[in-house]
């Protein structure tokens, strides 16, 4: 019997054919042979043998295309969770986008005072806008969310006790535990209560000569409800006030306005929590703030000063295009109508129902009249660890067939489409989708289907 692989060409063979030789013209040769590698590879291991020459060089040109094709990819949310953490949260409003490219092709005054002609500190940017919309005394800006609540601890209790509820000690995604923070960062956690209750005397009962701070933490992506009793961070102040303690609050998403006007409430914005009076107050920008992966610290102007010093802080800090991108983010907040029109989150957030349905209905007449798509209602989520009981009234494609297939087509598409699997159909809810890619979603479904 002849053995098939006696039929494989080699790799020189196959980079003196025609279409990969033009293949070698337009992509890096490395790249090139490379791929006619792992193409022989994949037939040596089982994968079918093509009968021609052409079979082969296509085979080549889509080993090149998937080489060249960067990692980080635009994606299409049909999830129904408008702030989807593995999705990269909050998109960019048009003006910070801008600001991004303005700052991101040449030179600018990141660590330099134009009007004094000295060095000048890039912590001095966007210090002023987030004393405005806050009321704090000062700011600070690092790279995420989890190091503002690890520098704050550091430069507040390193070595000592910090009180923290057990309600609070949350876990949010990757398995990603509060309470690791807090131990990184040098300070010694203190549990007090239980879950479900705590009270002001529990955290009175744990004060002593070795506490550092009181700390509260906003639990994010869950709720308790039912027989349950927590303190609020004024008593809390109070409190830490009577025994020369700091607080810090760890607000979480950063909601800087309220958004009982699109149907969210009862989340309190930074201003609010500011004027409770803790001593510093932790946030992320890119939640319900809509702007770069940032994390954010306001409070007394000591306790900023204090931060600043710390070795830690230069370890996470943050560069220029965030600074651009959350300068322009925060001044959309100057009217709060401006930002809840411009900011990508919140203008979905606040996309009425019934625009939504008409979209989607538009999206199904482009697709083949034997096709099973239905337009369902159906809920999506704030997500990002905002609102976490809420839900919001939206809209989804419901794709009947291989739902598992389907789903697989769309997300290694082009554009990739991400939805959701329920009931064993397709859904692709369009409360995250921007209008302006309706026509990509159309597209992508419609070859997904096909193929």
């Amino acid at each position: 019997m002849t053995d098939p692989r006696r039929a494989i060409p080699s790799v020189s063979a196959l980079l003196e054919l025609a279409e990969v030789r033009e293949l070698q013209q337009i992509a890096p040769r490395g790249v090139v042979v490379d791929a006619v590698r792992r193409v022989l590879d994949d037939v040596r291991q089982g994968a079918p043998t093509p009968a021609a020459d052409a079979g082969w060089a296509a085979r080549i040109s889509s080993a090149v295309a998937r080489a060249q094709r960067p990692s980080l990819r635009p994606v299409l949310n049909a999830t129904g969770v408008v702030l989807h953490t593995n999705l990269g949260r909050a998109p960019l409003a048009e003006s910070a986008v801008r600001a991004i490219r303005a700052v991101a092709s040449g030179f600018s005054n990141l660590e330099y005072d134009l009007a004094g002609g000295t060095r000048g500190s890039r912590h001095a940017h966007c210090v002023g806008l987030l004393r405005e919309l806050t009321g704090a005394e000062d700011a600070v800006v690092v790279n995420n969310g989890a190091a503002a609540v690890m520098l704050a601890l550091n430069t507040l209790a390193d070595g000592r006790d910090v009180i923290v509820s057990r309600g609070e000690l949350v876990e949010i995604g990757g398995s990603f535990r509060v309470p690791d923070i807090m131990a990184k960062s040098g300070a010694r956690l203190v549990e007090v209560g239980t879950t479900n209750r705590t009270h002001l005397a529990d955290y009175e009962r744990a004060i002593g000569p070795g506490t550092g701070a009181i700390v509260k933490v906003h639990r994010s992506n869950f709720a308790i409800d039912g027989f349950v009793a927590e303190v609020g961070v004024a008593d809390l102040v109070e409190l830490a006030a009577s025994h020369g303690l700091p607080v810090l609050h760890d607000l979480g998403s950063g909601l800087m306005i309220p958004l009982d006007a699109i149907g969210l409430t009862g989340e309190p914005t930074a201003a609010d929590i500011v004027r409770a009076g803790p001593t510093l107050v932790a946030m992320s920008g890119d939640k319900l703030l809509g702007g770069p992966q940032a994390g954010l610290l306001v409070g007394s102007a000591a306790a900023i000063e204090r931060v600043r010093a710390n070795p830690i802080t230069r370890a996470v800090r943050v560069d220029k295009l965030t600074i651009a991108a959350l300068e322009a983010t925060l001044a959309l907040y100057r009217e709060p109508r401006q930002a809840l029109a411009e900011i990508p989150t919140l203008r979905m957030l606040g996309t009425v129902v019934e625009e939504l349905h008409e979209r989607a209905h538009a999206i199904r007449r482009r697709l083949h009249p034997t096709r099973d798509v239905t337009v369902v209602a159906t809920e999506a989520t704030v997500g990002g660890g905002a609102f976490p009981t809420a839900r919001i009234r939206s809209v989804a494609l419901s794709i009947g067939g291989d739902a598992e297939a389907l789903d697989a087509r769309l997300r290694t598409g082009e554009p990739a489409v991400v939805g959701r699997i329920s009931g064993g159909r397709m859904l692709l809810d369009l409360r995250a989708i921007p209008p302006r890619d309706d026509h990509a979603l159309a597209g992508a479904l419609s070859r997904a289907l096909d193929a």
